[in-house]
């Protein structure tokens, strides 16, 4: 059971882990261990989420989300499968709590009198500096 916030946890049954042999340092014993960890967790069809933090997580613009609907991380961080395991588990986990709250709605504001003043002065300004570099020094 993976525990996201007191209300949420996603069962066992939900998430897929595949262990492969991560490259990086490790000479001879990384030829031969599996301690990377592959991670999949099917958005689309996971009983556990709410509705509203489906739609978001599925919303996000992320390389990791698959066409299907399946969210794909991998954790090759560790030299040991453990580690990595745990810390795949952590990131879900992370990605998920970024979701659950609803975005604030922006409201609407209208720039102040005193900040278009400012922003019309600096224009000004701006403007005075570019057109002394463009004119010709006068000869006396």
């Amino acid at each position: 059971m993976l525990i996201v916030s007191p209300s949420l946890s996603l069962p066992e049954s939900e998430l897929i882990e595949r262990f492969l042999r991560a490259d990086g340092p490790g000479g001879q014993h990384v030829n031969r261990t599996e301690s990377a960890v592959e991670l999949r967790f099917d958005v689309l069809g996971s009983p556990s989420l709410p509705e509203e933090v489906r739609e978001r997580l599925l919303a996000r613009r992320d390389r990791r989300l698959t066409g299907e609907g399946v969210l794909v991380i991998q954790g090759r961080r560790f030299r040991d499968q453990a580690r990595n395991r745990d810390d795949v588990r952590e990131r879900l986990a992370e990605l998920i709590r970024a979701v659950l709250l609803p975005p604030k709605r922006r409201v609407a504001t209208r720039p102040t009198r005193a900040s278009k003043e400012r922003r019309l002065v600096g224009k000004q300004q701006r403007g005075q500096i570019k057109l002394a570099r463009s004119r010709k020094p006068e000869l006396e």
